[in-house]
């Protein structure tokens, strides 16, 4: 199995730890049957790959086996931002039958926390995602780990997400608070619900900052008992 070093800011931050440590505890709440989990966004730079990566460190913790994959084909910032992992193969490249699921698998520094990472830029990112290989890929990560994080594009930019969804037990939400407004927000949670997806909650990012009262309001009308709130305070990429 390959292995890479994954650079994750924050992590051993006791504040941080402890959001999401609460994150991960009511995701166990949501239920068993809820491994495959779709991380998406709005928009760009919302914290969501940072959120998956912390949330998959936070289920490891607890000797969980936990699988992220990067499943962003078109503009992911794994590679170059949250790793040495440059010289590995990646998702594409299985996808498009260039690899085996045995090379793409990635052993990580952290126990109980393997990685997928995207591979090169793909042309035809939905077309290859409806495939055959990446049901089968997902089927079978779900045999061997307790939790498949699925890391996914906005889906407020792109369809892919939703695409993916089909294919997940559920879904997640991250959402920068002060960005993104609330037509924003439920025109993505329409887009997410027309996959079948069950949606568990959203991620209120970037909450402590100003004008945090008025968008709590507004996600929680939007989100209802799903929601999630104050995970991760300060700014992420």
């Amino acid at each position: 199995m390959p292995s890479i070093e994954l650079r994750i800011d924050n992590y051993e931050n006791y504040f941080v730890n402890e959001s999401f440590k609460t994150l991960r505890t009511n995701l166990q709440f949501c239920g068993s049957e809820y491994k495959v989990i779709d991380i998406t966004s709005c928009d760009a730079s919302e914290g969501k790959t940072t959120v998956s990566l912390m949330l998959s460190k936070a289920l490891s913790d607890i000797n969980k086996k936990v699988i992220y994959v990067d499943c962003d084909l078109r503009k992911s910032v794994i590679s170059s931002n949250y790793s040495n992992a440059r010289s590995v193969k990646g998702l594409s490249e299985y996808l498009t039958g260039l690899a085996q699921k045995e090379e793409v698998i990635c052993s990580t520094q952290f126990e109980n926390f393997d990685v997928i990472v995207s591979g090169p830029h793909c042309p035809n990112p939905v077309e290859v995602m409806m495939g055959d290989r990446f049901v089968e890929l997902l089927k079978s990560l779900k045999e061997e780990y307790d939790y498949v994080i699925i890391d996914t594009p906005p889906l407020g930019l792109v369809i892919d997400s939703a695409v993916i969804a089909k294919f997940c037990d559920a879904a997640v939400m991250v959402i920068s608070a002060g960005r993104i407004r609330y037509r924003q927000a439920k025109n993505t949670k329409a887009q997410l619900e027309k996959s079948g997806c069950k949606i568990l909650g959203a991620v209120l990012n970037f909450s402590g900052k100003r004008g945090d009262t008025y968008y709590k309001k507004y996600y929680k009308r939007t989100y209802g008992k799903g929601y999630y709130t104050d995970y991760y305070e300060g700014g992420v990429s």
